[in-house]
């Protein structure tokens, strides 16, 4: 059986391995689909088909959602086992990540089930931020309190103005801009849990 402190360690490496995955994956499948345009697309039109674009990028978004279930399951779970708050935000932060698989299952042409997923995966994540914030505020971490504020706040500042000011024809800017910033997050907190652990 393993310690706690093990189970926080193998999910810090598994926050660490997440970002690596999708943008390798996001990226291999660009280089693979000539047609993708950052202003005309959403980052689900690679994995639409059957071609090896659709096979990196899906199988790309499932293999994050896995290891983003173990950051969440075996890393924030067990870093915050005296908060009760901190483990409700982290469960439904492995159900986001559940739901991140479930992008790489049922991809674009899959309709309406993609839209279902892609939209409770986006919302669920943010609610695991806001209540994640919570908990580390009543832990008097107000340093990653702010930051997890702050990454949730930018990812809903992009959503807000992308549909009232339609700054770009489609969703693929928003889409990277928000992997972006939640990517930041994770891998502060990856580390933050990999010290502690140690």
């Amino acid at each position: 059986m393993f310690h706690p402190f093990s189970l926080q360690r193998i999910g810090a490496v598994c926050g660490f391995l997440t970002p690596v995955v999708v943008f390798g994956c996001t990226g291999a499948a660009i280089a693979l689909y000539s047609e993708f345009s950052w202003f005309d697309n959403a980052l689900s039109h690679l994995g639409a088909g059957t071609g090896a674009p659709a096979i990196v990028f899906n199988s790309g978004m499932f293999m994050a959602g896995l290891l983003c279930f173990f950051f969440a399951a075996a890393g924030l779970f067990n870093y915050f086992k005296n908060s009760g708050i901190g483990r409700a935000g982290s469960v439904i932060f492995a159900a986001a990540a559940v739901w991140l698989m479930a992008i790489g299952v049922f991809n674009a042409n899959i309709w309406p089930m993609h839209l279902i997923v892609a939209v409770l995966f986006f919302v669920t994540l943010l609610v695991a931020f806001f209540v994640l914030t919570a908990a580390l505020y009543r832990r008097q971490d107000v340093q990653f309190a702010a930051l997890t504020f702050v990454s949730s706040f930018i990812a809903v500042v992009l959503w807000v103005l992308y549909f009232t000011m339609r700054y770009a024809p489609n969703i693929a800017i928003p889409e990277i801009i928000s992997c972006f910033v939640g990517s930041c997050w994770i891998i502060a907190f990856s580390y933050k849990m990999f010290k502690t652990a140690a």
